[in-house]
């Protein structure tokens, strides 16, 4: 009965915003002393400045974790410190040598622009694991500001065993009702749908979409609620 009771209690943007920076304040990759966190309606803006990429990244993962977050608006800047100003064309090389050694990334196929610490990333890649863990590594290099992935998923797997594989792959998620999550597939498109209690099962649920092999789009229509 309690645990009924809870479930059918919506927070208030309050007890979210006083959550979300309990949860910053819990983060230990985070300094949140220099985070404003506002909520309206459920959706949370971070604002203020962090001192790397990875953290800001890390405040916004932290964010997401909070039970009743609907969705969450990153304005945070990142600052850098006298020593965390490299040049482009080191940042660039520093990127070039961890995807070197990262056995996660391929070793050719992606492209590295550096503009002012902005990374762009471009090329084409089997997986989508390859394209996340590249976006990965370029942001904990010192200097970068802001990564932005335009890595393109190409892959060359069977398309007819996606539904199912994705199915068994939600049934495997201990924190995800697989019941409450429709599929939908349209080549190598996947539309998921339906309604989920919290933001971290809707994530759940596209991340295990997007683990499934042949898989190149993934369409997010969960609802939160």
């Amino acid at each position: 009965m309690f645990q009924l009771g809870r479930q059918a209690m919506k927070k208030s943007d309050a007890d979210l915003q006083r959550d979300v920076q309990d949860e910053l304040e819990w983060e230990p990759r985070v300094d949140h002393a220099d985070i404003g966190v506002s909520v309206t309606d459920g959706v949370v803006a971070l604002n203020g400045y962090v001192k790397s990429y990875a953290e800001k990244m890390a405040a916004e993962h932290a964010a997401m974790r909070v039970e009743g977050v609907q969705a969450v608006a990153d304005e945070i800047n990142v600052r850098l410190s006298s020593d965390g100003k490299l040049a482009d064309h080191e940042i660039a090389k520093r990127i070039l040598d961890i995807f070197e050694y990262n056995v996660l990334i391929p070793d050719d196929g992606i492209h590295v622009t550096v503009d002012g610490g902005w990374v762009k990333l471009s090329g084409e890649v089997e997986w989508r694991y390859q394209s996340d863990e590249a976006a990965r590594a370029a942001g904990k290099i010192s200097g970068v500001t802001r990564v932005s992935n335009g890595i393109v998923i190409r892959s060359k797997s069977s398309i007819s065993d996606i539904r199912r594989r994705i199915e068994d792959a939600f049934e495997r998620q201990a924190g995800l009702d697989a019941a409450s999550v429709t599929i939908a597939t349209s080549g190598h498109k996947v539309t998921l749908g339906g309604k989920v209690k919290a933001w971290h099962e809707r994530r759940l649920a596209e991340q295990a979409a997007w683990s499934a092999p042949g898989v190149t789009q993934v369409e997010d229509r969960i609802v939160i609620g």
